[in-house]
């Protein structure tokens, strides 16, 4: 069992950055891929980018080059750097833990652990 805690979302101007932070209790998070997905108004939530326990990494192709994902297992937490932002990046952003540790999945399916949630909102 995992609970997962975001914060350090906010409202940021086009072009702005924000970092994401996922706090996870637990003795275990080592052995968890960690994602990052994403919601907007009227729209499905969609995947973001994710880190194995390895480290290996998935982007979005709307966010590659832009976004960074990275995990610090000794504090528990995984991170998101967000820069570039742009207005289509507005969304609830959440994190979400997998047993499936060898994998950065893209499937939300594959993730059993959800955060409640941190609202992104980019001004244009």
């Amino acid at each position: 069992q995992v609970q997962l805690v975001e914060s350090g979302g906010g409202l940021v101007q086009a072009g702005g950055s924000l970092r994401l932070s996922c706090a996870a209790s637990g003795r275990t998070f080592s052995t968890y891929a960690m994602g990052w997905f994403r919601q907007a108004p009227g729209k499905e939530r969609e995947f973001v980018t994710a880190i194995s326990w390895s480290s290996m990494t998935r982007y979005a192709d709307s966010v590659k080059g832009r976004f960074t994902i990275s995990r610090d297992n000794g504090k528990n937490t995984v991170y998101l750097q967000m820069n570039s932002l742009k207005p289509e990046d507005t969304a609830v952003y959440y994190c979400a833990a997998s047993t499936k540790s060898y994998y950065s999945s893209s499937q939300s399916s594959d993730y059993g652990y959800w955060g409640q949630g941190t609202q992104v909102t980019v001004s244009s």
